[in-house]
């Protein structure tokens, strides 16, 4: 494998791309990272993912593998002799993907109304998220990691949301190290890695990002 050629294409803040970026970093995989403009996207993003045409993008000796869960499972598979990232028994293996798979469809979408709605909306959105928080702090219980002793699947899909958290915590009015002790100490496990330090803007920058973005969708 030192001979492959492995570029990402993506976009600095994703949760998602981060996911790969992780994944790569954890393997000491060396890639190539392309910035994307998702309002001008270019010929090879449009190339290599014709059906969402959406960021990550993983190319794989020129061979594309999109979406983010499914970049980091090809990265266990192909990169399996160093930081394995899934469990080898089955039934912890499905339960990491189970939960991969709750933060797709749980958690993305109250976490992105938190700033991007305001009044009822943005309310019912908080909500939600303060429940997913509960519901994943509840999983994580007393161990280290999602997965137990070690840095793994489910971590790497759910620590790329933190850099959004001062964004989160400044429009959603909440703070999560009060309310939610374990999930920040976890946060703070994770970032003591290289792979996820490295990896993830600053939170601050986060937020100077989506200011603009609030004033285009008029609520600010």
């Amino acid at each position: 494998m030192a001979n492959d050629e492995v570029i990402v294409l993506d976009f600095w803040p994703s949760m998602f791309g981060l996911r790969v970026r992780i994944a790569l970093a954890e393997k000491e995989v060396k890639y190539e990272y392309r910035e994307e403009d998702l309002k001008n996207k270019r010929p090879l993003l449009l190339q290599m993912n014709p059906i969402h045409k959406k960021i990550p993008v993983l190319i794989h000796n020129g061979k594309p593998i999109c979406e983010s869960i499914i970049g980091v499972e090809y990265i266990d598979e192909v990169w399996k002799d160093k930081a394995p990232l899934l469990p080898s028994d089955p039934y912890e293996r499905a339960q990491a993907r189970f939960w991969a798979d709750y933060i797709d469809k749980k958690f993305y979408w109250p976490a992105r109304k938190l700033w991007t709605t305001k009044g009822e909306e943005q309310e019912t959105a908080k909500k939600d998220f303060i429940e997913c928080l509960k519901v994943l702090e509840g999983e994580l219980g007393e161990k280290p990691y999602f997965g137990g002793d070690n840095f793994g699947f489910v971590d790497i899909a759910l620590i790329g949301f933190y850099c959004w958290f001062s964004a989160y915590e400044t429009y959603g009015n909440f703070s999560t190290e009060a309310e939610f002790p374990k999930f920040f100490a976890w946060a703070k496990r994770c970032m003591q890695r290289d792979s996820v330090a490295k990896s993830l803007p600053d939170q601050h920058k986060v937020l100077e990002y989506v200011k603009p973005v609030r004033q285009r969708l008029g609520i600010e």
